[in-house]
């Protein structure tokens, strides 16, 4: 009995100390946080009371409220926001969480009960060009890629290397790697910025490049947004071509596609784009795309059956200028007698290159207005080395999968030479590797059935020893992110603990827990 009272007073004790001012955070409560912040001098404005749109992502599987939402109007907001909240250090438990266009799947951009910080209202002034022999454009973190690719038209040029949809910032995308059908040839969008400018977890502003900081630089492009917030870019630019020839083909055997598409990623002068997507027991898969590109052969292309079928659609593009319209066409014949797929399925269309590359607004338009837009988005988006493909593909479209009437499924190779190693993104290790992105929309009751779908697919991967890694990754331990990273997991902590001491930033990654006096830091 003696023993349970000192038991009781030595809790009793601690629960009082840690009331007390410069101890933990156990008592404190969110209105002392609150109070503080708003008491912060800042150009632009906190809102404590409007948080639902915060609450919540594209993924639209988790609701997670701030506290609060920075709405900056200047670098110097970001900093003095951040520089408070490590002012307060282990007594508070307050994170945050840049937040773009609010693309990510698995509350990524989230800070539950922290402070997110809205990046489309980081003003941005003018997009500046700059023309010459490497011509670049500075902007805004929280700028959208469509927003660049309509200026930078104007004088000519643009971006080299893409996501398929263009409603994201650039914060968001260089902070995992921004991967499209360029990246074969351009590398992602990680491999094309030339300046950084970064607001870090101790608030301060820091400009890097290769030459200058350049352990920091590397570290945020791919970095999960877990040792700075990109505030402004530098992206290489390049001539932008007034048109694009769009060609869909399809095949029938899955070695045959992927080995057309290898064909093609190596080819010096070859299509300026290469993606392809596996289909599954679609009917009308032919019909479906009169409405947007012209059958080589009509005839042949309306006898043609794609159900009960698991067909193999490769998608490539040639950028080419009006004049240069026919010498395009010669090299795409050309191109095209190379390969091998079902003749009568061969598709095309002419488009300008802007239609082209803006291609997903298109869709969400019409979901939007069909109310399927704001649904629950179960994604899952591998890279796969090229010795595993073929025992993948056979397993996961054969066997895992039954149709993808859900959403599409992406998959198209890319040459890892073409990728800047030194950045934090993870790949496997083999020269070739396959994007594989399962892109369902959840309606109705089919959320739990695609996320068991999902699981069976990385638990096949681990047991076949595939080294399979995430895209866009998602673990709920330490451990499985240790995994992810391997060997480059001490490098990744020592540098979160450089720059984010008390591991404030994008918490809904769930690599580190902020440190607090009850919970320290955990790097080894």
């Amino acid at each position: 009995h003696r023993q349970n009272n000192k038991t009781f007073l030595r809790i009793f004790m601690i629960l009082v100390l840690s009331c007390i001012p410069g101890r933990t955070n156990l008592c404190s409560n969110h209105s002392d946080t609150r109070s503080s912040l708003d008491s912060l001098d800042l150009e632009g404005y906190i809102t404590f009371d409007d948080v639902h749109n915060a609450s919540k992502d594209f993924g639209n599987r988790y609701q997670f409220p701030p506290l609060a939402i920075l709405h900056p109007k200047s670098v110097s907001d970001i900093s003095t926001v951040l520089r408070h909240i490590l002012h307060l250090g282990s007594t508070s438990n307050i994170t945050v969480a840049a937040r773009g266009h609010g693309h990510s799947l698995q509350g990524q951009a989230l800070a539950h009960q922290g402070v997110v910080i809205n990046m489309e209202s980081l003003p941005s002034p003018d997009i500046k060009i700059y023309k010459g022999t490497q011509p670049y454009v500075d902007v805004s973190g929280g700028e959208l890629w469509i927003n660049i690719l309509k200026e930078t038209l104007k004088h000519g040029l643009s971006p080299k290397s893409w996501t398929d949809y263009l409603h994201l910032t650039v914060g968001g995308t260089l902070s995992n790697a921004g991967i499209s059908g360029q990246a074969f040839k351009h590398g992602p969008q990680i491999n094309n910025v030339y300046q950084l400018e970064i607001v870090t977890g101790k608030g301060e502003a820091v400009t890097c490049s290769k030459k200058l900081n350049p352990e920091l630089f590397h570290s945020v492009l791919g970095g999960l947004g877990q040792f700075g917030i990109i505030t402004r870019a530098r992206i290489s630019l390049g001539p932008a071509p007034h048109m694009v020839k769009w060609i869909r083909v399809l095949y029938s055997d899955f070695s045959t596609f992927s080995r057309d598409q290898e064909h093609l990623i190596s080819k010096k002068k070859g299509f300026d784009f290469v993606e392809g997507s596996v289909t599954i027991n679609r009917t009308d898969l032919l019909n479906n795309w009169r409405s947007s590109f012209t059958p080589n052969d009509s005839t042949e292309a309306s006898q043609f059956k794609s159900d009960g079928k698991t067909l193999y659609c490769l998608e490539v593009v040639k950028y080419f200028n009006k004049e240069e319209a026919n010498s395009m066409n010669q090299e795409t014949e050309k191109l095209l007698s190379e390969l091998s797929y079902i003749p009568s399925t061969l598709f095309s269309s002419v488009v300008p290159y802007i239609e082209f590359l803006d291609r997903v607004h298109l869709g969400e338009i019409k979901l939007r207005a069909k109310g399927l837009w704001e649904v629950p988005h179960p994604w899952l988006n591998l890279l796969v080395p090229k010795s595993s493909i073929f025992e993948f593909a056979t397993e996961v479209f054969n066997n895992i999968l039954t149709s993808n009437n859900n959403g599409p499924i992406l998959i198209y190779p890319v040459n890892q030479s073409k990728w800047n190693k030194r950045t934090s993104l993870i790949t496997p290790s083999e020269d070739i590797f396959y994007l594989v992105a399962f892109l369902p929309s959840a309606l109705q009751n089919d959320l739990e059935h695609l996320l068991r779908q999902n699981q069976r697919v990385l638990n096949f991967c681990e047991e076949a020893k595939m080294n399979v890694k995430q895209y866009l990754p998602h673990y709920e331990t330490q451990r499985e992110w240790r995994s992810h990273f391997g060997n480059k997991w001490e490098t990744f902590a020592k540098i979160k603990h450089e720059y984010d001491p008390l591991a404030i930033l994008a918490p809904g990654h769930r690599i580190f827990q902020k440190a607090t006096q009850l919970y320290p830091i955990q790097l080894q």
